[in-house]
C-alpha cells in the first residue's frame, strides 16, 4: 500500500508517523516495544528540527540537521547504543518515506551512528545454576513447581520472557520432545528439551491441572488462576537469583545468556546455538565467543605460571 502526502498540510508530520508506525505493526510485525520507541525518536526529532529553525520542515531535513541532532544527543549523555537506535528510527522512516513518494532523499543514510560500547553480557556460571536448580527448595504446591519449572525453561531451552510468558499446554509436544514458541515478529521456532525435564513438566501440568479455570489455556498462571505476568516473572528471577549469584543484574534475560554460554562451553556449534536462540543474523549470536573467550583468559592469567608476565 502506497500513501502519499503533502508536506506542510495542518498535521502532515504526524500523518506522516502514524502511517509509518501502522506500516511497521502491519507489514513488519514489530514488536509495541519497537513501536514506542520508533514513535518517541521520530517526534523528538521533529520537535528539534521546530526548535533550531521552525523554517526547517521535519520531511526536508539533511544530512547537517541529522548530525546536529546526534551531537545534541551524545552532549546529554545519551548512551551510544540509544543514539544508534534512534538514528535506525530516521533512516528506516525516510526509507518508508520515499517508497511512498513524500520524500526525495534520505538524511540519515550515509551517516555513521556513535561506536557502541562493548559489554559483554553478563550470565549465570554453571555450578550456581546447578546448585540453585538441584539443591536450593523451592517449597510445596503449585506456585513452587511453578518457580521451578520457569527457572528450568529459562535455563535449559534459552526461551525469552515474552515468548515464555506466552506459552500455551498446547505448545508443549511430548511426543516431539519440544516447545512451540513464538519470537519476535511472530516468528515460530522449536525448542528441544530433555527428558529429565520432560518427567518434571508432565508432574508441573498435573499439579497446573489442579488449580487452573475450566477453558484457561496459559502454562504458567497465577495464583488468582489468569496467564502468569511478565512483572511477576521477572520478580520471580531476580528473587532466585539472588541466593545463589553476586552478578549485579538478574533478571530472565541473564537466563537466556547463561542458556547461550553454557551451549557453547560445552561446545555446541554456534549455528545450533543461533537457530535455538531465534536471532536473525549470527553476529547477534557471535557476542557469546567473545564472551566464552574472556572467561578463558581469566582462566588462564590465573592459572599459568608465566601468565603474570605477559
Amino acid at each position: 500500500m502506497r500513501y502519499i502526502f503533502v508536506a506542510g498540510e495542518p498535521s502532515a508530520t504526524n500523518m506522516f508517523i502514524d502511517s509509518f508506525i501502522g506500516y511497521l505493526k502491519a507489514e513488519r510485525n514489530c514488536s509495541a516495544h519497537t513501536l514506542r520507541a520508533y514513535a518517541g525518536d521520530l517526534r523528538a526529532f521533529k520537535e528539534y528540527v521546530s526548535r533550531i529553525d521552525e523554517s526547517i520542515d521535519f520531511i526536508d531535513a539533511d544530512i547537517d540537521v541529522v548530525r546536529s541532532w546526534v551531537a545534541s544527543l551524545m552532549d546529554a549523555g545519551a548512551a551510544p547504543s540509544s543514539v544508534c537506535r534512534k538514528l535506525s528510527a530516521l533512516r528506516t522512516f525516510y526509507a518508508y518515506m520515499r517508497t511512498n513518494d513524500s520524500t526525495a532523499a534520505n538524511p540519515a543514510a550515509a551517516l555513521p551512528g556513535p561506536k557502541r560500547r562493548k559489554r559483554l553480557p553478563a550470565f549465570v556460571k554453571e555450578e550456581e545454576m546447578n546448585r540453585l536448580l538441584d539443591e536450593v527448595s523451592f517449597g510445596e504446591g503449585y506456585r513452587a513447581a511453578r518457580d521451578r519449572m520457569i527457572m528450568q525453561l529459562f535455563y535449559e531451552t534459552g526461551v525469552r520472557l515474552s515468548e515464555l510468558v506466552s506459552l500455551d499446554v498446547r505448545d508443549v509436544d511430548f511426543g516431539a520432545m519440544v516447545l512451540k514458541v513464538t519470537g519476535k515478529r511472530n516468528k515460530q521456532r522449536m525448542l528441544p528439551f530433555a527428558m529429565g525435564l520432560k518427567g518434571e513438566l508432565q508432574h508441573y501440568l498435573e499439579l497446573r491441572e489442579k488449580v487452573a479455570p475450566a477453558g484457561e489455556d496459559a502454562l504458567f498462571l497465577s495464583m488468582n488462576g489468569a496467564r502468569v505476568s511478565h512483572s511477576a516473572v521477572y520478580r520471580m528471577v531476580n528473587s532466585r537469583l539472588a541466593g545463589v549469584t553476586s552478578i549485579k543484574k538478574k533478571s530472565p534475560h541473564v537466563l537466556r545468556h547463561t542458556f547461550a554460554t553454557a551451549m557453547l562451553n560445552n561446545e555446541a556449534e554456534i549455528g545450533a546455538v543461533k537457530e535455538l536462540l531465534g536471532h536473525e543474523r549470527l553476529a547477534t549470536t557471535e557476542i557469546y565467543t567473545h564472551l566464552t573467550f574472556e572467561e578463558l583468559k581469566k582462566y588462564y592469567n590465573k592459572a599459568h605460571p608465566r601468565a603474570g608476565n605477559n
